[in-house]
Protein backbone atom coordinates (compact mmCIF):
# COMPACT_ATOMS: atom_id res chain seq x y z
CA UNK A 1 0.00 0.00 0.00
CA UNK A 2 1.40 3.28 -1.25
CA UNK A 3 -0.58 5.52 0.85
CA UNK A 4 -2.83 5.33 4.12
CA UNK A 5 -4.65 8.08 5.20
CA UNK A 6 -6.09 8.21 9.18
CA UNK A 7 -8.94 10.86 9.88
CA UNK A 8 -10.47 11.17 13.77
CA UNK A 9 -14.07 11.91 13.30
CA UNK A 10 -15.97 12.42 16.02
CA UNK A 11 -19.90 14.01 15.18
CA UNK A 12 -19.22 14.35 11.84
CA UNK A 13 -22.07 13.01 10.17
CA UNK A 14 -23.07 16.26 8.17
CA UNK A 15 -19.32 16.66 6.61
CA UNK A 16 -18.21 13.15 5.81
CA UNK A 17 -19.33 13.03 2.16
CA UNK A 18 -18.28 16.48 1.41
CA UNK A 19 -15.12 15.07 2.85
CA UNK A 20 -15.10 11.74 1.25
CA UNK A 21 -15.45 13.78 -2.36
CA UNK A 22 -12.82 16.18 -1.73
CA UNK A 23 -10.44 14.08 -0.56
CA UNK A 24 -10.75 11.42 -3.94
CA UNK A 25 -10.88 14.68 -6.09
CA UNK A 26 -7.59 15.76 -4.42
CA UNK A 27 -6.04 12.17 -5.00
CA UNK A 28 -7.32 11.78 -8.63
CA UNK A 29 -4.63 11.09 -10.61
CA UNK A 30 -2.11 11.49 -7.87
CA UNK A 31 -1.86 8.77 -5.80
CA UNK A 32 -3.58 5.56 -7.08
CA UNK A 33 -2.87 3.20 -4.62
CA UNK A 34 -4.24 4.39 -0.95
CA UNK A 35 -6.93 3.67 1.78
CA UNK A 36 -8.90 5.59 4.17
CA UNK A 37 -9.54 4.60 7.73
CA UNK A 38 -12.13 6.32 9.45
CA UNK A 39 -11.89 6.46 13.11
CA UNK A 40 -14.84 6.87 14.67
CA UNK A 41 -14.23 8.36 18.40
CA UNK A 42 -17.54 7.01 19.95
CA UNK A 43 -19.68 9.82 17.81
CA UNK A 44 -23.47 10.28 19.28
CA UNK A 45 -24.72 11.03 15.91
CA UNK A 46 -24.93 8.71 12.42
CA UNK A 47 -21.16 8.98 12.15
CA UNK A 48 -20.87 5.28 12.10
CA UNK A 49 -23.80 5.06 9.61
CA UNK A 50 -22.52 7.13 7.43
CA UNK A 51 -18.97 5.40 7.75
CA UNK A 52 -20.11 2.38 6.90
CA UNK A 53 -22.30 3.72 3.96
CA UNK A 54 -19.13 4.87 2.41
CA UNK A 55 -17.13 1.96 3.25
CA UNK A 56 -19.55 -0.07 1.46
CA UNK A 57 -19.71 2.23 -1.42
CA UNK A 58 -15.88 2.76 -1.72
CA UNK A 59 -13.49 0.20 -1.06
CA UNK A 60 -10.59 1.76 -0.59
CA UNK A 61 -12.22 3.64 2.88
CA UNK A 62 -12.36 1.24 5.88
CA UNK A 63 -13.49 2.26 9.38
CA UNK A 64 -13.08 1.74 13.15
CA UNK A 65 -15.69 2.56 15.42
CA UNK A 66 -14.56 2.99 19.27
CA UNK A 67 -16.80 2.12 22.01
CA UNK A 68 -16.82 5.38 23.39
CA UNK A 69 -15.33 9.02 23.24
CA UNK A 70 -11.77 8.05 24.28
CA UNK A 71 -10.44 11.89 22.46
CA UNK A 72 -8.66 12.42 19.27
CA UNK A 73 -4.91 11.50 20.39
CA UNK A 74 -6.52 7.72 21.05
CA UNK A 75 -8.08 7.94 18.02
CA UNK A 76 -4.99 8.94 15.80
CA UNK A 77 -2.85 5.89 17.50
CA UNK A 78 -6.05 3.53 16.75
CA UNK A 79 -5.97 4.73 12.87
CA UNK A 80 -1.92 4.57 12.28
CA UNK A 81 -1.93 1.35 14.65
CA UNK A 82 -4.31 -0.28 11.63
CA UNK A 83 -2.36 2.14 9.16
CA UNK A 84 -0.72 -0.23 6.03
CA UNK A 85 0.85 2.53 3.85
CA UNK A 86 4.86 3.06 3.24
CA UNK A 87 3.19 6.50 3.98
CA UNK A 88 0.59 7.56 6.61
CA UNK A 89 -1.22 10.65 6.44
CA UNK A 90 -3.13 12.01 9.37
CA UNK A 91 -5.94 14.84 8.72
CA UNK A 92 -9.39 16.00 9.98
CA UNK A 93 -12.64 15.32 8.85
CA UNK A 94 -14.12 18.80 9.39
CA UNK A 95 -11.77 19.77 5.83
CA UNK A 96 -10.16 22.54 7.97
CA UNK A 97 -6.87 20.45 6.60
CA UNK A 98 -7.16 20.93 3.16
CA UNK A 99 -7.18 17.38 1.26
CA UNK A 100 -5.70 18.72 -2.10
CA UNK A 101 -2.39 20.12 0.19
CA UNK A 102 -1.46 16.26 0.13
CA UNK A 103 -0.30 16.85 -3.23
CA UNK A 104 2.84 18.93 -2.32
CA UNK A 105 3.28 17.05 0.77
CA UNK A 106 3.65 13.54 -0.20
CA UNK A 107 6.20 14.47 -3.10
CA UNK A 108 8.29 15.72 -0.32
CA UNK A 109 8.30 12.81 1.85
CA UNK A 110 9.53 11.25 -1.31
CA UNK A 111 12.34 13.00 -1.66
CA UNK A 112 14.08 11.76 1.19
CA UNK A 113 12.44 13.11 4.54
CA UNK A 114 10.44 11.19 7.49
CA UNK A 115 8.01 13.47 8.07
CA UNK A 116 6.04 16.49 5.91
CA UNK A 117 3.96 19.12 8.44
CA UNK A 118 1.30 21.37 7.45
CA UNK A 119 2.25 24.36 9.18
CA UNK A 120 -0.73 26.82 9.61
CA UNK A 121 -0.15 30.36 8.82
CA UNK A 122 -1.75 33.08 11.29
CA UNK A 123 -2.18 35.60 8.55
CA UNK A 124 -5.49 37.02 9.33
CA UNK A 125 -6.37 35.15 12.33
CA UNK A 126 -7.39 37.21 15.04
CA UNK A 127 -5.13 38.88 17.52
CA UNK A 128 -6.78 37.57 20.69
CA UNK A 129 -6.75 34.40 19.47
CA UNK A 130 -2.57 34.47 17.81
CA UNK A 131 -1.30 35.96 20.83
CA UNK A 132 -2.04 32.81 23.05
CA UNK A 133 -0.92 30.64 20.67
CA UNK A 134 2.08 31.69 20.02
CA UNK A 135 3.15 32.13 23.43
CA UNK A 136 2.35 28.77 23.87
CA UNK A 137 4.05 27.49 21.21
CA UNK A 138 7.32 29.11 23.09
CA UNK A 139 6.28 27.91 26.47
CA UNK A 140 6.00 24.52 25.15
CA UNK A 141 10.04 24.80 23.44
CA UNK A 142 10.98 25.59 26.46
CA UNK A 143 9.30 23.12 28.42
CA UNK A 144 9.39 19.88 26.54
CA UNK A 145 13.03 20.15 25.36
CA UNK A 146 11.81 19.31 21.53
CA UNK A 147 11.01 21.80 18.80
CA UNK A 148 7.41 22.17 17.59
CA UNK A 149 7.22 25.17 15.36
CA UNK A 150 4.16 27.65 15.78
CA UNK A 151 1.30 26.41 13.40
CA UNK A 152 2.20 23.05 13.55
CA UNK A 153 -0.70 20.79 14.07
CA UNK A 154 -1.72 17.09 13.32
CA UNK A 155 -1.57 17.49 9.24
CA UNK A 156 1.20 15.41 8.20
CA UNK A 157 2.29 12.74 6.06
CA UNK A 158 4.87 10.30 8.03
CA UNK A 159 6.91 7.05 6.97
CA UNK A 160 7.01 3.63 7.64
CA UNK A 161 9.74 4.15 10.13
CA UNK A 162 8.53 7.70 11.69
CA UNK A 163 4.72 5.69 12.10
CA UNK A 164 6.95 2.78 13.65
CA UNK A 165 8.93 5.34 15.69
CA UNK A 166 5.77 6.70 17.38
CA UNK A 167 3.80 3.38 17.95
CA UNK A 168 6.66 2.09 20.28
CA UNK A 169 6.14 5.13 22.52
CA UNK A 170 3.55 3.34 25.27
CA UNK A 171 3.09 6.44 27.48
CA UNK A 172 -1.17 6.88 28.36
CA UNK A 173 -1.09 10.66 27.84
CA UNK A 174 -0.14 11.25 24.27
CA UNK A 175 0.83 15.04 23.07
CA UNK A 176 0.71 14.09 19.26
CA UNK A 177 2.76 17.38 18.39
CA UNK A 178 5.56 16.83 20.87
CA UNK A 179 5.92 12.93 20.20
CA UNK A 180 6.17 13.52 16.50
CA UNK A 181 9.15 16.34 17.38
CA UNK A 182 10.63 14.10 19.76
CA UNK A 183 11.32 11.19 17.73
CA UNK A 184 12.94 13.34 14.65
CA UNK A 185 14.24 12.46 11.41
CA UNK A 186 14.14 14.69 8.58
CA UNK A 187 11.38 17.21 8.65
CA UNK A 188 10.21 19.56 6.16
CA UNK A 189 7.14 21.83 6.95
CA UNK A 190 4.24 23.23 3.76
CA UNK A 191 2.99 26.50 4.93
CA UNK A 192 -1.19 26.75 4.68
CA UNK A 193 -4.16 29.27 5.60
CA UNK A 194 -6.19 28.44 8.20
CA UNK A 195 -9.23 27.52 6.59
CA UNK A 196 -13.02 27.60 8.15
CA UNK A 197 -15.19 24.79 8.84
CA UNK A 198 -17.90 24.15 6.49
CA UNK A 199 -20.20 21.84 9.14
CA UNK A 200 -21.10 21.68 12.40
CA UNK A 201 -19.04 23.02 15.59
CA UNK A 202 -15.36 22.76 16.88
CA UNK A 203 -15.15 19.73 18.97
CA UNK A 204 -12.14 21.39 21.23
CA UNK A 205 -14.20 23.94 23.79
CA UNK A 206 -11.87 26.08 25.95
CA UNK A 207 -11.61 23.68 28.99
CA UNK A 208 -9.88 21.04 26.48
CA UNK A 209 -7.56 23.25 25.17
CA UNK A 210 -6.43 24.16 28.91
CA UNK A 211 -5.65 20.52 29.35
CA UNK A 212 -4.52 19.24 26.04
CA UNK A 213 -1.55 22.10 26.45
CA UNK A 214 -0.83 20.95 29.97
CA UNK A 215 -0.26 17.23 28.90
CA UNK A 216 2.09 19.43 26.81
CA UNK A 217 4.02 20.65 29.23
CA UNK A 218 4.38 17.94 31.40
CA UNK A 219 4.31 14.74 28.92
CA UNK A 220 8.26 15.00 28.19
CA UNK A 221 10.73 15.93 31.19
CA UNK A 222 10.78 17.41 34.66
CA UNK A 223 10.84 21.06 33.65
CA UNK A 224 7.98 22.19 35.41
CA UNK A 225 8.98 20.90 38.65
CA UNK A 226 12.19 22.66 38.57
CA UNK A 227 10.53 25.55 37.29
CA UNK A 228 9.35 25.11 40.90
CA UNK A 229 11.89 25.49 42.63
CA UNK A 230 12.83 28.75 40.69
CA UNK A 231 9.58 30.44 42.04
CA UNK A 232 10.30 29.26 45.40
CA UNK A 233 13.89 30.88 45.27
CA UNK A 234 12.01 34.12 43.75
CA UNK A 235 9.31 33.95 46.52
CA UNK A 236 11.84 33.81 49.39
CA UNK A 237 14.12 36.68 47.91
CA UNK A 238 11.45 38.68 47.03
CA UNK A 239 10.47 38.86 51.06
CA UNK A 240 14.06 39.11 52.04
CA UNK A 241 14.28 41.85 49.88
CA UNK A 242 10.93 43.50 51.49
CA UNK A 243 12.01 42.88 55.22
CA UNK A 244 15.60 44.57 54.11
CA UNK A 245 13.75 47.50 52.76
CA UNK A 246 11.35 47.45 55.98
CA UNK A 247 13.96 47.35 58.00
CA UNK A 248 16.17 50.63 56.27
CA UNK A 249 12.93 52.42 56.38
CA UNK A 250 13.09 51.83 60.76
CA UNK A 251 16.63 52.76 60.63
CA UNK A 252 16.02 56.30 58.42
CA UNK A 253 12.89 57.31 59.79
CA UNK A 254 11.69 55.07 62.09
CA UNK A 255 8.68 53.98 60.56
CA UNK A 256 7.76 50.38 61.36
CA UNK A 257 5.26 48.24 58.90
CA UNK A 258 2.64 46.90 61.21
CA UNK A 259 1.87 43.12 62.23
CA UNK A 260 -0.95 43.17 59.91
CA UNK A 261 0.69 44.10 56.96
CA UNK A 262 3.80 41.59 57.75
CA UNK A 263 1.67 38.72 58.29
CA UNK A 264 -0.74 38.99 55.17
CA UNK A 265 2.28 39.58 52.73
CA UNK A 266 4.00 36.42 54.38
CA UNK A 267 0.84 34.29 54.87
CA UNK A 268 -0.10 35.28 51.11
CA UNK A 269 3.02 34.54 49.59
CA UNK A 270 3.88 31.33 51.17
CA UNK A 271 0.08 29.87 50.55
CA UNK A 272 -0.06 30.41 46.87
CA UNK A 273 4.01 29.03 46.88
CA UNK A 274 2.96 25.87 48.60
CA UNK A 275 -0.52 25.45 46.39
CA UNK A 276 1.53 25.96 43.12
CA UNK A 277 4.47 23.33 44.28
CA UNK A 278 1.33 20.86 44.94
CA UNK A 279 0.01 21.42 42.08
CA UNK A 280 2.87 20.59 39.67
CA UNK A 281 3.35 17.66 41.90
CA UNK A 282 0.01 16.34 41.94
CA UNK A 283 0.13 16.24 38.26
CA UNK A 284 2.68 14.32 38.10
CA UNK A 285 1.59 11.59 40.42
CA UNK A 286 -1.52 11.86 38.77
CA UNK A 287 0.54 10.80 35.52
CA UNK A 288 2.28 8.66 37.31
CA UNK A 289 -0.76 6.72 38.72
CA UNK A 290 -2.32 6.32 34.84
CA UNK A 291 0.62 5.05 33.51
CA UNK A 292 1.12 2.19 36.29
CA UNK A 293 -2.46 0.90 35.37
CA UNK A 294 -1.32 0.07 32.23
CA UNK A 295 -4.67 0.26 30.50
CA UNK A 296 -5.23 -0.14 26.86
CA UNK A 297 -5.57 3.33 24.97
CA UNK A 298 -8.85 2.66 23.87
CA UNK A 299 -11.35 0.13 23.01
CA UNK A 300 -12.83 -1.37 19.55
CA UNK A 301 -16.76 -1.72 19.45
CA UNK A 302 -16.53 -2.32 15.12
CA UNK A 303 -14.43 -3.05 12.64
CA UNK A 304 -14.82 -2.90 8.81
CA UNK A 305 -14.88 -6.37 7.49
CA UNK A 306 -11.12 -5.70 5.86
CA UNK A 307 -9.72 -4.14 8.92
CA UNK A 308 -11.11 -6.81 11.06
CA UNK A 309 -9.44 -9.86 8.85
CA UNK A 310 -6.53 -7.80 9.67
CA UNK A 311 -6.59 -8.04 13.04
CA UNK A 312 -7.73 -11.60 13.05
CA UNK A 313 -4.54 -12.03 10.81
CA UNK A 314 -1.91 -10.18 12.56
CA UNK A 315 -3.07 -9.94 15.96
CA UNK A 316 -2.23 -6.20 16.08
CA UNK A 317 -2.91 -4.99 19.44
CA UNK A 318 -4.57 -6.18 22.73
CA UNK A 319 -7.11 -3.94 22.33
CA UNK A 320 -8.38 -4.31 18.93
CA UNK A 321 -9.05 -7.88 20.18
CA UNK A 322 -12.39 -6.72 22.54
CA UNK A 323 -15.16 -5.94 20.86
Amino acid sequence: MYLSLVVPCFNEERGLQRFHDALVAALSEHVRDYEVILVDDGSTDRTLREARRLAAANPRFRYVSLSRNFGKEPAMLCGLRHARGDRVALLDADLQHPPELLRRMVPLLDSGYDQVVARRTRSGERRWRSLPARAYYRAARRFTGVRIPDGAGDFRVLSRRAVDAVLALPEHHRFSKGLFAWIGFGTAYVSFRDVPRRSGRSKWTFGALVDHGIDGLTSFNAKPLRSSIYLGALVVSAAGAWAVRSAWQAIVDGSWPSAGAVLLVGLAGMGGLQLCFLGVLGEYLGRSYFEAKRRPHYLVKELSPELGADVAARRLWPAELVS
